[in-house]
């Protein structure tokens, strides 16, 4: 209705919803940077070791290209809304560790990691599209969550079963391939924590007895304490018998990092660094393979005063004080003199003094940049499940990077691990494909409630996937305002 040329809105007439901007093509932009960004460092290893530009790499830069342009088609129609750092920070750390496992290749002609690798990284680039494409809404997971731990805890099993290789029973040999169960139960247990921890939350933080009489220590019930913690102890028992401490650590801290998140209790917090103080005391000082590894970490240099040559460690301090602030160059180090872990453990050391500073601390601030934006997008949900799972991913990241970065520079004991994208590991680089896979589909959600429209599908499978909707349940995550 007008009146006087003036056009006159009725009251009830919803407000136009902001368009926030979908930024593929910014992700395009990033995914080729970090392409060329591999081959130039390809290169640069060839022309170091050879003085020329090596054979492969134009098929290399080809097929990390394709990867990369296929899983960003897959992002572009199913996740449009997803955060547009994730997939070229994953791009970029995958290539760079292709680059340093080539480059250690070349020193042991008859050990060569790369090809391999490559397959693995096929493989997790395939997975990450699968995960893209067909979990269109990261609920229908939580109805999953009992199937998930019974997995998890099948696959941390199974390596009891076969021989220990390098003092540790973590993977499963057969025929000369092997794969580390491990890496895949990280992911399921953390989506059982995440959902039980959802549906408990109030439970584990306003119910049960004083300790101390003290209102702040308040610890909850049995009942629902209980399965979680029996689950937890059951994983990490397991891991404690397979001498896997890296992976128990990492089960550990993620179970005290879910647990602060759904209650927002700070007492976990110093709980569970109080725990962890007396286990790695008491570890350190029953199993004699950690034994060794304590003692390692608190006098290096001790086999070098006894005549016995550095050992892994010591190696890897040297690398790291080699490189200086700038670098010795990729391909003019000599880290492989760490031996037979300078490609898996051992491989920052090799970014460190190759790149020197300036580069491991940009190693550094992409994985820190992947750990923010899955933070960033658990904030931004509104389902607890949803915000527990992306907090939980992202610290599944965070934990590794610390574990494993923390071991190689003497700031705490080595424990074994992968470091995520970089070091050889066929199970680890497809985990971590799958970890980006979910956190997309997380940020697509997040983004979508933040003003961008959704998939019409999307919005339909999620609305059958939780069944008739009422305005006025509590219990609805839709209905429920963000309290992180």
């Amino acid at each position: 209705m007008t009146k006087a040329g003036t056009t006159l809105v009725a009251a009830d007439t919803p407000a136009p919803t902001a368009r926030l901007p979908r930024r593929r093509g910014i992700e395009l932009a990033l995914i080729v940077v970090a392409v060329l960004l591999s081959v130039y460092g390809y290169c640069a290893v060839g022309i170091a070791k050879d003085g020329t530009v090596p054979p492969g790499a134009a098929g290399y830069g080809a097929g990390l290209g394709v990867l990369a342009s296929v899983a960003h088609l897959a992002v572009r129609l199913r996740a449009p809304c997803a955060d547009p750092v994730l997939l070229p920070i994953g791009v970029l750390l995958n290539g760079l560790g292709l680059v340093l496992i080539y480059r250690l290749d070349l020193e042991t002609p008859g050990d060569r990691a790369a090809p391999a690798q490559l397959v693995w990284s096929t493989l997790g680039v395939a997975l990450f599209i699968v995960v893209v494409l067909l979990l269109r809404d990261h609920r229908v997971l939580q109805r999953y969550s009992y199937v998930c731990v019974v997995a998890a805890l099948v696959l941390l099993t199974l390596p009891i079963f076969f021989p220990a290789v390098n003092g540790a029973r973590i993977w499963i040999r057969v025929a000369g391939f092997s794969i580390q169960p491990g890496e895949f139960a990280k992911v399921l247990l953390a989506v059982f924590f995440a959902a039980y921890l959802a549906a408990n939350r109030n439970a584990l933080a306003y119910t049960g007895r004083r300790v101390f009489g003290v209102e702040r220590l308040q610890l909850p019930t049995g009942r629902v304490l209980g399965p979680l913690v029996a689950i937890w102890l059951l994983s990490v028992g397991v891991l404690v018998l397979e001498r896997d401490l890296g992976t128990s650590l990492l089960f550990f801290g993620l179970f005290v990092v879910l647990l602060y998140v759904a209650t927002g209790r700070t007492g976990w917090i110093a709980l569970g660094l109080l725990l962890a103080a007396v286990g790695a005391v008491a570890v350190g000082q029953l199993e004699p393979h950690v034994h060794v590894r304590v003692e390692d970490w608190r006098q290096p240099f001790a086999s070098i005063e006894a005549g016995e040559g550095p050992n892994q460690l010591s190696q890897s301090l040297f690398a790291f004080a080699a490189g200086g602030v700038l670098g010795t160059g990729l391909g003019l180090g000599d880290s492989i003199l760490i031996g037979f872990a300078a490609k898996s453990d051992f491989i920052l050391a090799t970014a460190g003094e190759e790149l020197g500073l300036a580069g491991l601390s940009a190693i550094f601030l992409l994985y820190g940049l992947l750990v923010e934006r899955g933070y960033r997008a658990g904030l931004a949900l509104r389902d607890p499940f949803g915000r527990l799972l992306a907090v939980g991913l992202a610290s599944i990241l965070a934990l590794q990077v610390f574990v494993i970065a923390g071991g190689v520079t003497g700031l705490i004991p080595l424990t074994g691990m992968a470091m995520p994208f970089l070091a050889q590991g066929g199970s680890s680089v497809v985990t971590n494909w799958a970890i980006v896979a979910l956190l997309i589909r997380l940020s697509h959600r997040s983004r979508s409630r933040l003003g961008i429209p959704e998939d019409p599908e999307d919005s339909r499978d999620s609305r059958n996937s939780r069944g008739p909707r009422d305005p006025k349940d509590p219990k609805d995550p839709e209905n429920e305002e963000s309290t992180v």
